[in-house]
């Protein structure tokens, strides 16, 4: 075990000393990481109530709307990363905020018109889309490597605290005061687009020769003690992006995406709403505080350890659910909640660590992979949890899912290791040992 994998009782203080000295406009895409979920979800965890009880819709037409709504902000990340190369990521952003701003304000008409309402609804999406990639490309540009996992890490805490908050907020709200609070939406995103005004446009990123590490190799480093044989296949494809993060992100994404879709109604059932309540606080207060704390940790587990121990604890998490006593659906949360940690950041960091392309591009990528996932998910989900209800047997929904979470993943990495042969050793990279 190299040094780097042991407690130090400097680490706290060392995280906290690099927080306090970040720069302006890191600080400025960190409150925004805090300010645009809180807004949000402020009214998007509402808008089948709007959409069925106060516009008339049917639940059917309401699926599908929001259905492909949560597609095009995840999958329009590809063209958020298109789009940030070709115009730059300060004013990608910029731009996306100028589309939400409007589609946010678009709700005021949409209140009594479902044309106008939908219309609002993917402006807020398409400007997701673009804001997320370029978001987390921007944060990141020009940063040491050793930096990332905690920008990262804080930025993904940021955010979960928005989106533990905006829907507790805005509840009393909704319905009584519509008109108000999407107003306050709209004067929230107008305030966060000025601020992205004042960012400074990004310096060029660096050439390849230029961004040559210690050893003069230009490689980016290997992750953990068992990647010291550098540089081994990565399964990437003909655009030079690697596939085994990309197919790991959808795999995770699919798995949580049952968590996060059907334990309100598992539980709600089985306790009350306000112990649902208690389980999504606790849930979300662990992420915010465990995120950074955890992520020079998750930055140093090799990957293949990291897969093992993030589709483990959601597999575990997945099987205490389906106890259904109120203790075992809190502890399975929790389990869960590891999951998510371990999975979604070391993920994104190997992408980034093994794509000579762009952060933007990067995170497009795995906005894509993050949409066909939930896509996926939509779509068995539905129907597997009404098939298990009807048995009367409705923890076997969660047994099924984590038989998955134990079958997937190995699954998936050897099917890729048939169709990805390990590349060509060549007088720059030393012959591949091992795969992940």
């Amino acid at each position: 075990m190299t040094p780097s994998h042991h407690a130090s009782p400097d680490r706290p203080r060392s995280r906290l000393t690099r927080l306090a000295h970040l720069t302006g406009p890191q600080y400025v895409l960190l409150a925004g990481s805090f300010l645009i979920p809180l807004g949000s979800f402020a009214v998007l965890p509402f808008m089948s109530v709007l959409l069925h009880e106060r516009l008339g819709m049917g639940l059917g037409t309401v699926g599908v709307v929001l259905a492909i709504a949560s597609f095009v902000q995840f999958a329009g990340g590809v063209v958020g990363a298109a789009v940030a190369g070709r115009i730059g990521l300060q004013r990608t952003m910029l731009l996306a905020l100028v589309i939400r701003t409007v589609g946010f304000a678009g709700f005021l008409p949409g209140l009594g018109h479902p044309a106008a309402a939908v219309t609002a609804l993917f402006l807020v999406s398409c400007g997701a889309a673009l804001y997320l990639p370029a978001n987390k490309a921007y944060l990141v540009h020009r940063v040491d490597r050793e930096r990332r996992p905690l920008l990262l890490s804080a930025s993904s805490s940021a955010l979960n605290a928005g989106i533990a908050l905006g829907p507790i907020a805005a509840a009393p709200f909704v319905l009584s005061a519509s008109v108000g609070l999407f107003t306050a939406v709209t004067v929230l995103f107008t305030a966060i687009t000025v601020g992205h005004a004042l960012l400074p446009v990004e310096i060029p990123d660096r050439r390849p020769e230029e961004r040559e590490d210690a050893d003069g190799t230009g490689q980016p480093p290997p992750r953990g003690e068992d990647q010291d044989k550098a540089h081994e296949s990565r399964y990437t494809d003909r655009t030079g992006l690697p596939v085994l993060p990309f197919a790991i992100t959808a795999l995770s994404v699919y798995l949580f995406m049952f968590f996060q879709h059907y334990l309100s109604v598992y539980t709600v059932s089985r306790t009350s709403t306000v112990f649902y309540g208690l389980v999504l606080s606790l849930y979300a207060m662990i992420l915010v505080v465990a995120q950074p704390l955890l992520s020079d940790w998750i930055a140093h587990l090799p990957y293949t350890r990291a897969l093992i121990l993030g589709f483990a604890a959601l597999a575990t998490g997945m099987c205490t659910l389906a106890v259904g006593h109120p203790a075992t659906i809190l502890a399975g949360a929790l389990l869960i909640c590891l999951g998510e940690i371990v999975l979604f950041l070391t993920n994104d960091l190997e992408a980034l660590a093994q794509s000579p392309r762009s952060p933007a591009v990067v995170f497009g990528r795995q906005r894509l992979a993050a949409g066909i996932g939930a896509f996926a998910s939509g779509i068995a989900g539905g129907k597997g949890y009404e098939l298990t209800e009807q048995s009367g047997h409705p923890g076997l929904f969660w047994t099924a899912v984590a038989v998955q979470c134990a079958l997937l993943p190995p699954l998936l990495v050897r099917i890729l290791r048939r169709r990805r042969p390990c590349p060509t050793a060549g007088p720059d990279r030393p012959a591949a040992t091992r795969t992940h």
